[in-house]
């Protein structure tokens, strides 16, 4: 028998000797199979214990169903990301030793000002027990070593970069500012469909590849003067985003796509710190952000080549 029938096979049930045979309560199963390793209820029931006073506290029975199944449900995806991670963990020879724990643990019972005897009645007042928040800590810390790993090389986020982010949120928090701006509308028509809607995006993009400050009005750039405000949110996005004489992407909007020009900026007043005191908090920042990108498409990776049988 192969190892993932044997665990497929493996039902523990648990009956009182005077119960009758429909009252059997089962205690454990396999809820997923994972390519070849198996994820059990009571891991799953285990992972549900902080969030089930919230899921009961729905008002009838039927939403306290519907709060529980999506619990679960959303739990057993995470359990499966684990599974995977884990799995490409033994892969790449990643490890996380009981040393690398403990000096979390310290860094976080540190930063939260708590002797070591108040901070693990906190932790056992959230439902855990010691051994269960250890086990939980080196899954994280797995988690990001992998991620590391496989983002090296990945991610580079230059001075340029961040200087290039402060900027923008220089003038995303000016007040006062203007802005002289053309634009280009490439139509979609109304119940346009997939195909079509994909047509205009491709002649939007070939069109934003010709363009240039001196040759926009030459491919049918409406002036629109100075405007201080007053657009929709998406369209001040894509503005507050360039510098003068750039171009942006185009923006879907209703009724077309619309590429917009930046030929003058007149900056009002900022609450935005100087660039030296706030350059660190953006580069972690955008770091985060580009982390949780990679995250996201390397579990979307394992998870195109992983055989996944959930059974919940």
């Amino acid at each position: 028998m192969t190892r993932l029938a044997a665990l497929a096979g493996v039902v523990l049930v648990l009956s009182a000797a005077t119960a009758r045979a429909q009252d059997r309560q089962v205690i454990e199963r396999v809820v997923a199979v994972v390519n070849d390793d198996a994820i059990w209820l009571s891991e799953l029931r285990r992972r549900a214990v902080p969030f089930l006073e919230q899921a009961l506290e729905a008002p009838t029975e039927l939403e306290r169903q519907a709060r529980m199944e999506q619990l679960y449900g959303q739990l057993l995806d995470h359990l499966v990301d684990e599974s995977l991670i884990q799995q490409a963990a033994d892969e790449m020879q990643v490890r996380v030793t009981s040393e690398d724990v403990q000096r979390a643990i310290d860094n976080v019972r540190r930063q939260s000002g708590l002797s070591d005897d108040e901070f693990w009645n906190a932790v056992r007042g959230q439902g855990f027990t010691e051994r269960q928040y250890r086990d939980d800590v080196r899954r994280q810390l797995l988690r990001l070593k992998v991620l590391n790993t496989r983002a090296r090389g990945r991610v580079n986020i230059t001075e340029d970069d961040v200087r290039q982010r402060y900027q923008q949120l220089v003038r995303e928090s000016n007040t006062g500012s203007c802005a002289e701006v053309a634009m280009i509308k490439v139509d979609v028509p109304p119940g346009a469909s997939a195909t079509e809607v994909a047509g205009a995006r491709s002649r939007a993009a070939e069109l934003r590849d010709e363009l240039t400050r001196d040759n926009f009005a030459d491919h049918g750039g409406i002036e629109l003067g100075e405007v201080c405000g007053g657009l929709q949110p998406a369209f001040q996005q894509a503005i507050a985003g360039l510098s003068p004489g750039q171009i942006s992407q185009p923006v879907q909007s209703e009724g077309g796509l619309f590429i917009f020009l930046l030929r003058r900026r007149t900056e009002g007043s900022s609450n935005v710190p100087p660039y030296d005191q706030v350059k660190q908090d953006i580069y972690r920042q955008m770091l985060e952000q580009a982390m949780a990108r990679q995250e996201q498409i390397f579990i979307q990776e394992l998870r195109r080549t992983a055989v996944v049988d959930r059974r919940l």
